[in-house]
């Protein structure tokens, strides 16, 4: 529903249950699409949040108006104010993993990304049917990450940049920096990267998100996964499928 530094949020359904991933535009953008799209606000079932940063939590006051459980790390919360104290739930771990959280089709299991928050984390949410990963900011794809998203689906994943851009671009040097660092954003070649180590050419659906407008373009960040992944043997349209959002 919502892709970029302006914000982020994504609603997955399944038997008629909802669930958002980050709320990360204004409360009326969200009841705006999400109706749309058919949803009732008032139906979504809880809100899992990837980070703290602005563009994934603005939208939060939605939890408080339609009492919608709130799903964020330990060290998340930490940068999370003003959701109803009956409304917020950690994500747990056990010897360090984080535990399967169950709600009602869905079973959703938080996984640690890189990324310059306090804890922030990706998600991998089967109905048992259908596996989806969802990996936002992060600056690094690592085996642990890998090892989380394998088998999926369908995989919604950040493709925010091409470090050539932004070498070249406008911004001050502290904040390329910080882009192309290991706890910043992913290039167009590390998603690739990361898509060749997971896709098996079974007729995933990839949707890459979170381009950047100034350091992007949709054309190029669809061209380097192709690219990549053909020299695998997979073609889109007959191995995967890809979409850029």
């Amino acid at each position: 529903m919502a892709s970029g530094s302006n914000g982020n949020c994504i609603a997955l359904t399944a038997e008629g249950r909802t669930v958002l991933i980050d709320a990360g535009v204004a409360k009326t953008k969200i009841e705006k699409r999400l109706l749309e799209v058919g949803i009732r606000p008032g139906e979504v079932a809880a809100i899992f949040i990837t980070h703290e940063h602005g563009d994934h939590i603005k939208g939060l006051p939605l939890a408080n108006k339609y009492r919608i459980p709130v799903y964020a790390t330990h060290g998340e919360w930490k940068g999370i104010s003003g959701v109803d104290e009956g409304l917020r739930h950690e994500c747990e771990t056990t010897y360090g993993l984080y535990d399967l959280i169950l709600l009602g089709e869905f079973e959703i299991r938080p996984f640690r990304v890189q990324h310059d928050a306090y804890e922030p984390v990706g998600y991998s949410i089967t109905d048992g049917e259908t596996r989806v990963s969802i990996c936002l900011d992060t600056g690094k794809v690592d085996e642990e990450m890998l090892v989380s998203m394998a088998g999926s689906d369908i995989y919604i994943i950040e493709a925010n940049h091409d470090p050539a851009m932004v070498e070249a671009g406008g911004y001050p040097d502290v904040v390329k920096a910080r882009i192309l660092s290991d706890i910043g954003h992913l290039s167009n070649e590390q998603t690739a990267s990361a898509l060749y180590r997971l896709i098996r050419g079974t007729g995933e659906r990839i949707y890459l998100t979170h381009l950047s407008s100034k350091n992007n373009m949709p054309t190029l960040a669809e061209m380097t996964v192709k690219q990549v992944l053909k020299r695998k043997g997979f073609e889109a349209g007959k191995n995967y499928e890809i979409e850029v959002i």
